[in-house]
């Protein structure tokens, strides 16, 4: 089998939905990519379908969100906009994502008009600058030439839409326990508009990356080489000031702690310059032996 991977063009026009009715969009999976849809995908697909139900000088500042089902890639996705409220600061929606008339992910997201007020922030952590790091098509490229059986469907196929580098990348084949923690640079791989609706969806998508193996970090084992179910639980998420996510973001996790078969995981995404523009936490299934349903 061979890698696919698709360009920064093609995950706009996936991302950007058919609208069907005032409230209802419809919206499809990239070819070639997991054997289930990116949790990834269907977060910045219903912050998508959300954004376009309302006003314009509203920004979403939040999301709360759970994975019901997993996606079948080859099926369409209705989303159902629910506009619980219009205040006059905040605007609060609603998201069912659904296949086969059954919700596969469910989300809460709110929107702000813009406003200052008291501001502080943790420091940006010292890392290796992205410009001294492999990028991960690269990496996976090199890993799929020399471990083609071991890395099929794990390589991300987003990795040409976005420039992705890992300042403490994991062996995924051979793991060793060790801190629960890292660190990523990325952005998107291309220019993009200035709208900031458009960089806070590809800001939600790519979030979902990384950051559940967070947590495997602490043990021996991988998704790639030992016999683990995966799968992201719930996810939220948090945007505190305006970015570009065609400019290089940090994103620091770290996992403190996993039992019952699940690892909580939390996230803060810095520009280069070093503010904090957002913040992610989510749980995922760390499942060890029988693949159960979850």
């Amino acid at each position: 089998m061979s890698l696919h991977f698709f360009e920064v063009s093609d995950l706009l026009t996936y991302l950007k939905l058919k609208q069907t009715d005032e409230y209802r969009f419809e919206g499809t999976t990239p070819p070639g990519g997991f054997p289930r849809i990116f949790g990834g995908q269907v977060m910045a697909q219903s912050l998508s379908a959300a954004s376009q139900t309302v006003p314009g000088d509203r920004v979403v500042h939040s999301l709360h969100a759970y994975f019901l089902r997993p996606g079948n890639p080859s099926l369409p996705i209705q989303f159902e906009v629910d506009p619980i409220r219009d205040g006059k600061g905040f605007t609060t929606r609603r998201v069912v994502a659904k296949q086969n008339d059954k919700a596969i992910f469910n989300t809460s997201i709110s929107f702000q008009v813009p406003e200052s007020g008291l501001e502080h922030q943790f420091d940006m952590p010292d890392v290796a600058a992205p410009e001294t790091l492999e990028n991960d098509k690269d990496y996976w490229l090199r890993m799929h030439q020399l471990h083609p059986e071991a890395t099929d469907g794990h390589a991300p196929h987003f990795a040409q839409a976005f420039d992705i580098r890992h300042c403490d990348r994991r062996d995924l084949l051979n793991p060793e326990a060790g801190e629960p923690r890292q660190d990523i640079w990325f952005k998107v791989d291309g220019e993009l508009p200035d709208n900031p609706a458009v960089h806070r969806v590809l800001l939600s998508y790519i979030c979902d990356m990384s950051l559940m193996g967070t947590a495997l970090r602490a043990h021996p084992a991988s998704f790639t080489s030992h016999h683990l179910q995966g799968a992201s639980l719930d996810h939220a998420m948090w945007f505190h000031d305006d970015f570009r996510a065609d400019e290089w973001l940090l994103y620091h996790m770290d996992s403190p702690r996993s039992s019952q078969a699940r690892g909580l995981n939390r996230g803060s995404i810095y520009t280069q310059d070093g503010r904090l523009v957002a913040s992610t936490i989510q749980e995922g299934l760390m499942r060890v032996g029988d693949k159960k349903e979850f």
